[in-house]
């Protein structure tokens, strides 16, 4: 049985509660054992983190132990999965740019706050999580966020929606769903999931979320199926 663990906490108003429940029930309903834990103390044996398949932060601002940042870090490098949507992961501890590093973006704003109707634009044939997906309607906050180049965009929005300060460049297409590497770990993001309850009302985003969870949580067992080995990154574990 793969294991995985979900931190929660931070601004309540992202509903961790709610939200990990969810995710926790469409784990378990893929065999996962998973635990939930309301304090990050769960983060400071790094052992006992590479031990399990997926790791989920559903933990909104507030701030991180640096050893527990540097513990989920070596745990995702080894081959630990890691998946987040919304504030939970790339609205996380905005004072850790190595968080960052690892999720591959962070958010900036949402113009327009929450309520804003929007599309969300499935990039077909960038990965098998958005295979039969269609394009879907939302109504929530639209993040607009930073990301890395590396990234591997499987869904996106267009901006400006809500006339804003930004409205003055070009229209420009902001990734909402994307998948990316750390070491031999798999990372996916899915930035919907304001409130809990959108995941009903654009189902497809739930889907997004499910096959983005299973896909990042497969990568410990491709790796060793594999033979990969990650001491070929850890020349740079100085950087800690």
């Amino acid at each position: 049985m793969k294991k995985a663990l979900i931190f929660r906490g931070g601004w309540d108003g992202h509903e961790p509660k709610q939200v990990s429940e969810r995710f926790a029930r469409i784990l378990r309903g893929h065999d996962y054992q998973v635990d939930i834990y309301d304090s990050q103390d769960c983060l400071g044996d790094l052992e006992e983190l590479k031990k399990l398949d997926l790791i989920i932060p559903c933990w909104t601002m507030g701030e991180i132990k640096g050893e527990y940042s540097r513990n989920v870090a070596k745990a995702v490098a080894s081959g630990v999965g890691l998946a987040g949507c919304h504030g939970g992961m790339c609205d996380a501890f905005r004072q850790d740019t190595e968080w960052q590093f690892m999720t591959g973006g962070q958010w900036v704003s949402h113009p327009g706050g929450d309520g804003v109707h929007y599309t969300v634009n499935i990039r077909h044939g960038s990965s098998p999580i958005v295979e039969g997906l269609e394009d879907f309607p939302v109504e929530s906050e639209q993040y607009y966020v930073h990301v890395d180049p590396a990234i591997e965009v499987l869904a996106s929005t267009r901006f400006p929606v809500v006339t804003y300060y930004h409205s003055s460049n070009k229209a420009c297409d902001v990734p909402v769903a994307w998948t990316k590497y750390w070491g031999l770990g798999r990372v996916f993001y899915n930035s919907l999931g304001h409130h809990d309850d959108v995941f009903d009302k654009s189902p497809n985003a739930q889907i997004l979320m499910e096959r983005g969870m299973l896909w990042a949580g497969e990568g410990k067992a491709y790796a060793i199926e594999h033979g990969l080995d990650v001491s070929k990154f850890e020349n740079t574990a100085k950087m800690y």
